[in-house]
């Protein structure tokens, strides 16, 4: 046990090597991590899932392109071409990302079909193939976000030896989603749901590797369950919850990471976002495209309801800026008599 989770055990705060919000499809672009940073700048943002052939072959700029403020950020990729996972990560160091993670969890048959995600989990060797190249090709962290196994090839054995062999390739870091993956029979929404947590397999990774930094993914929706995991590994990663229920975050900092600055109210959060809304407003954004990531601020408070459907009826409007914003606020201010 570190030294850390022995303070932690006798009542002092617990500073977590990261407490991070998972990369999600559709839903951590560049504008949901700008608004994840106001709530927490100690956050760890990761983007969403990026394949090795948009950036090759697209418009990698748009996908690459970030504000400043989302650091410390990461950028996920997906892909199983080892001399083009380096080329992906080369533009992930030249656009100042702090780390690049390769995507071998997502169980989703479009990804399968692509060869990357779960499924590489049964080829630790090409895993750590890809993890080296990328490594030689950047200074920043390369890390692997991994299921505890695939299918029939589920045994603690099984992922001990794709651990090992990954980390032998110089991988430090693996966040791991304490669920299997079934790769076929079940969609990526129930493989989120069906097969059961199984916190103590990541908690024996962290015994068996003591040396690694490992971060547990799935199930958390509390930072008091959060730090009950950080008694037996290095970090934590928030998913669903953290979007759905965004306020979440802004407890991170003092409680994990022993920040004294004062936290903000969600009607305090709301006005710091309005100068980026502005000027996303000014380069042409939608209103819908920002505020969207906003809808579940007010999760469980007086005028949520008002709150989101005020913003969903007009944040798609031709001209919609930032008064709709404002409107929508009042719907979360108590009536006083």
């Amino acid at each position: 046990m570190t030294e850390s989770n022995k303070n932690n055990q006798q009542g002092t705060v617990y500073k977590a090597s990261r407490f991070c919000v998972a990369p999600m499809l559709d839903w951590t672009d560049r504008h949901c991590r700008h608004f994840h940073r106001l709530l927490s700048k100690h956050t760890f943002l990761y983007t969403e899932m990026v394949t090795t052939g948009a950036l090759i072959h697209g418009d990698h700029h748009r996908f690459l392109h970030y504000n400043p403020s989302e650091h410390p950020v990461a950028l996920q990729l997906g892909g199983s071409n080892p001399r083009e996972l380096a080329v992906c990560a080369k533009m992930a160091a030249d656009y100042g990302y702090d780390e690049v993670n390769l995507n071998v969890g997502c169980p989703s048959d479009r990804v399968q079909n692509g060869r990357f995600g779960a499924c590489l989990m049964a080829e630790p060797e090409l895993v750590a193939e890809c993890v080296a190249r990328m490594q030689q090709a950047v200074t920043i962290p390369v890390t692997v976000k991994s299921r505890i196994g695939i299918d029939d090839k589920d045994s603690y054995q099984e992922l001990v030896h794709f651990i090992r062999t990954v980390a032998d390739a110089g991988c430090e870091t693996f966040i791991v989603h304490a669920r299997k993956a079934w790769l076929n029979g079940l969609s990526p929404k129930e493989n989120r749901e069906i097969p059961p947590l199984q916190y103590d397999t990541v908690y024996q990774l962290k015994i068996d590797f003591p040396h690694l930094e490992i971060i547990l993914n799935g199930g958390v929706t509390t930072i008091g369950q959060a730090e009950t995991i950080l008694q037996h590994v290095d970090g934590v990663m928030v998913g669903r919850e953290a979007y759905q229920n965004p306020f979440l975050l802004a407890d991170v900092d003092q409680r994990l990471f022993a920040d004294t600055r004062p936290i903000l109210t969600r009607a305090e959060i709301v006005h710091a976002l309005l100068p980026y809304i502005s000027g996303q407003l000014a380069i042409g954004t939608r209103l819908h495209s920002v505020i969207r990531h906003t809808l579940g601020l007010f999760h469980g408070e007086y005028g949520a309801r008002g709150w989101r459907r005020y913003l969903s009826e007009h944040d798609n409007i031709a001209g919609a800026n930032e008064d709709v914003v404002l409107r929508a606020l009042k719907f979360t201010v108590p009536d006083v008599y």
